[in-house]
């Protein structure tokens, strides 16, 4: 039987999942087979395994940090927000369909938990480790009948509880004694101690606080783990845009529009990366400025979104630009928008019918029930964007749309995709506009292919005069590393030997 642990949070955002991360980076150091697992996870920020099945980025990340393959039984449910309190529920890496929120907590989540323990039982029988992930809070009353997250997990995995609080935030100590005395006394018995993180400070200042707790709660504090800047690893969700630093000024000036449903802006972490790079999230009431490239990301609800590009006023500020020679990037939703028409007959993303679209590339997308999920191997020759000249015949990334997209002119594409899901195919995928300043493709992760990422940049810079830059950023050594540095931090904050006697004596 598995060696477990679980972390958990008084509330949302406290940094359970850089946490668990670290942990199965150092499990991994330390010879064990380890797995990450979070049965239910709530984020617009998903993936798509080698199998084409959803699940949540953080677990990926996770999975990463162990050394694994991601695979949908470390997330078996997904929650994506659709707004008005509902979300898409994905089960096992597949969408059942949307559901409000008292729908799924009252209705199904329970109905779930069945999967969850076949999850739990595999993963058990495969490794000998296994860090657990909680979401929220264990002391949100309101859900915890029908939790399937949380607490219900520490009890079926057996697991000792880890509790987390945000320092940073302000009033750390009053959440853990707060969500320590809202638990049953069962449910608090498994909290066997508490991390403090993103710590900014001298500890010597933070012992009497560290001591008032361990004497108020009869936990021990496992560890202080410092914050921890420019970490380079994938977020969970976009509640950490906020946190995005505005970046000091580079060479080159990448705006991507923050729209309110934006999903997978893990694909622009590769270009904030670069040396020569700043990339800026715009949010509502900013102005766009003056960049070098603007990016419409990703949406879980490409409707919603472009009606918000309009009645802000970016819709018109992104034409003019455009139309005075400043590049364009569309990936999945924000490529839909570019097109001519939004058709949604179903009512799959909204109460309309449909919408025009912003119509600077010759398509029209509509929207069905069922999802593409598959990750993808493209080829591109002579890349026109920009003038690239650029051929690659391996470039990897993943789709995750909805839309079903048809060209309404001979146009020429962006890729043509040679695999999905690791079966031999042949289609095309996006658009490059007869100008070459415009381009739009359903491809997710094309910016982590390090020579095409180095291409581009190279043509923006070729653009303002600059010199190209040769130099290539490894990608995945990047993220190794800093795995391991964050797995140096946490291993040398926490008391590690505490840790293992927690999950070998449970």
């Amino acid at each position: 039987m598995a060696n477990t642990i679980m972390l958990q949070g008084t509330s949302s955002h406290v940094g359970k999942s850089i946490i668990t991360a670290a942990l199965c980076r150092i499990f991994l150091q330390d010879g064990r087979k380890v797995v990450p697992f979070k049965s239910q996870n709530m984020a617009l920020n998903s993936y798509v395994t080698k199998t084409g099945d959803e699940m949540g980025r953080a677990q990926v990340v996770q999975a990463e940090a162990a050394g694994l393959d991601p695979r949908v039984e470390m997330n078996p449910v997904l929650l994506k927000p659709t707004g008005n309190s509902a979300s898409q529920v994905i089960l096992m890496g597949k969408s059942i369909g949307n559901m409000s929120a008292k729908e799924y907590h009252t209705g199904y989540s329970l109905q779930a938990l069945g999967v969850i323990k076949e999850c739990l039982a595999k993963l058990d029988a495969e490794f000998d480790t296994i860090v657990i992930e909680g979401a929220g809070s264990p002391a949100e009353v309101n859900l915890k009948a029908n939790d399937i997250v949380n607490m219900r997990i520490a009890k079926l995995a057996a697991a000792p509880v880890l509790l987390i609080a945000d320092i940073d935030r302000g009033g750390a100590l009053a959440s853990i004694v707060g969500t320590l005395e809202l638990l049953e006394p069962d449910e608090r018995a498994l909290v066997k101690g508490i991390i403090i993180n993103k710590f900014r400070g001298d500890l010597d200042l933070l012992k009497p606080a560290l001591d008032f707790l361990e004497a108020k709660t009869g936990k021990p504090v496992i560890g202080v783990v410092p914050h921890l800047d420019h970490l380079g690893i994938d977020d969970e969700d976009s509640v950490s845009l906020d946190d995005k630093s505005r970046g000091q000024i580079r060479d080159l000036d990448i705006v991507v529009i923050q729209t309110p449903k934006i999903s997978n802006f893990t694909d622009f972490e590769a270009l904030a990366s670069e040396e020569d790079v700043m990339v800026r999230y715009v949010r509502a009431g900013e102005k766009i400025g003056k960049p070098d490239l603007i990016i419409l990301p990703g949406s879980k609800n490409t409707i919603e979104d472009l009606i918000y590009l309009r009645e802000q006023g970016y819709e018109q500020e992104i034409l003019a630009l455009v139309n005075a020679g400043t590049p364009l990037i569309g990936i999945c939703g924000g490529y839909q928008m570019l097109g001519k028409e939004l058709y949604d007959p179903e009512h799959t993303e909204s109460e309309l019918d449909g919408l025009t679209g912003i119509g600077l590339l010759n398509i029209a997308t509509t929207f069905v029930a069922n999802k593409v999920t598959h990750q993808v191997t493209a080829e591109c020759r002579q890349h026109s964007f920009l003038g690239l000249e650029l051929s690659c015949d391996q470039l990897t990334g993943y789709e995750i749309h909805m839309g079903r997209t048809e060209f309404l002119t001979p146009v020429e594409h962006a890729f043509r995709i040679s695999s999905r899901s690791g079966q031999t195919h042949d289609s095309a995928d996006g658009v490059i506009s007869a100008n070459g300043q415009i381009m739009g493709t359903y491809i997710h992760g094309i910016f982590d292919n390090d020579h095409y990422r180095r291409s581009l940049l190279n043509q923006l810079r070729n653009a303002k005069g600059l010199a190209p830059i040769v130099a290539i950023n490894d990608t995945y050594t990047r993220k190794q590393n800093s795995y391991n540095r964050l797995a140096d931090t946490v291993r040398e904050s926490l008391n590690m030997e505490l840790v293992y006697s927690l999950m070998e004596t449970k």
